[in-house]
């Protein structure tokens, strides 16, 4: 009789650095194949808790195993059949559930502030914290408020500014709730359908963190993903494109049930505001998909150059452009009409928004 493997536990924490690029892990996610097409993490392996027991043999034995499930319950059940083949494991903390809410950091300097990537792994949502000086402001602050408060202690900062970068369909914004905590100035674009005290932007206008060291909004309106996209810029080094352009696409014009007139708003948003800028500024967007490698310490991020060169919709005339879009347009975010009004004042906010945010961003064009 086989001798019982040692069952473990593992925290996302723990896991983000593996999936970045450790050969040592084997990734077993035991839900059905129909979830995990859904929603996965880059590199998982799928075997049905109910195969299980039948394909042991395809678990290697010289990995570290972990298991993952969407809340812990069946990835447990898989590492105990493991255990009596004499396999050893690890049980994946929280499973799916506890993936999407976790998070971690990239830092670097530009311009004469320190910009922190803040990437929160399972839901593919990028945010970030710009200070200078005793100031900062955060550009797409996702619900854990607490987090964007360390940071700005950690560095010695003020949040003075918050600011979305448009109306998100696939999270939670955290804006109004760090707004709250914080009493910094809340500054969104008067162009989405916000129901909730804000400042209004205006095209160029500065947000200053300490002399000669701004964050720009460089346009108030770039539509095509929503109306009120916004995107702002840090000197001539950063810009911050929100779900206008991507690592790996550019943003759906689907969501609003306005396609063919939001593509055609993307089309000019991006031919007149975004690729006119200089090769070597660098791009950071709002989120990636699950095809965009993210690795620890390096920034999820692109020179303008390389996406021209990478994105071949980049260089689509207007008409080509508007069809591609359409027609390449596949599934919306899991609940994003209800999360949009949510984000919108037009609904409350509850325990189940949580829950209800679960999933992929889906945020970009096929």
């Amino acid at each position: 009789m086989a001798r019982a493997g040692v069952i473990s536990t593992i925290s996302t924490d723990d896991l983000a650095p593996l999936v970045d690029g450790d050969p040592e892990y084997f990734l077993l996610d035991v839900r059905e194949p129909d979830e995990v097409k859904e929603w996965f993490i880059p590199g998982v392996h799928n075997i049905p808790l109910g195969e299980l027991a039948l394909r042991v043999g395809e678990v290697p034995s010289d990995k570290q195993v972990i298991l993952i499930c969407a809340k812990g319950a069946r990835a447990l059940q898989g590492a105990q059949i493991l255990s009596d083949n004499g396999l050893s494991s690890a049980v994946l903390e929280g499973g799916m559930g506890a993936w999407a809410s976790t998070y971690d950091q990239v830092e670097a300097n530009f311009a004469g502030a320190k910009v922190i990537q803040v990437r929160r792994r399972g839901k593919g949502c990028l945010s970030y914290v710009i200070g200078a000086g005793q100031s900062a402001v955060v550009i797409d602050p996702s619900l854990n408020t607490a987090l964007y408060q360390e940071i700005a202690l950690t560095h010695g900062w003020t949040i003075s500014y918050i600011v979305d970068t448009h109306l998100h369909a696939d999270h939670i914004s955290g804006a109004r709730q760090l707004r709250d905590v914080t009493k910094a100035t809340l500054y969104l674009s008067p162009h989405d359908p916000f129901s909730f005290d804000f400042e209004p932007l205006s095209d160029a206008q500065q947000l200053e963190l300490t002399s000669g060291v701004s964050l720009k909004v460089s346009a108030v309106s770039v539509p095509g993903h929503t109306e009120g996209s916004t995107m702002y810029k840090l000197g001539s080094s950063a810009v911050f494109t929100g779900d206008t352009l991507f690592l790996e696409s550019v943003g759906r014009p689907d969501l609003a049930e306005q396609a063919e007139s939001f593509a055609h708003n993307l089309f000019a948003s991006l031919h007149g505001r975004i690729l006119p800028l200089d090769d070597e500024i660098m791009v950071f967007p709002a989120h990636y998909g699950q095809e965009v490698e993210v690795r620890s310490g390096e920034f999820v991020a692109k020179k303008l150059g390389e996406l021209r060169g990478k994105l071949p919709a980049l260089s689509l005339s207007e008409k080509d452009f508007v069809a591609w879009a359409i027609a390449n347009v596949k599934d919306r975010p899991p609940n994003y009409q209800e999360i949009v009004r949510i984000n919108a004042g037009q609904s409350a906010f509850g325990p189940e928004g949580v829950e209800m945010e679960l999933g992929p961003n889906r945020c970009a064009i096929a």
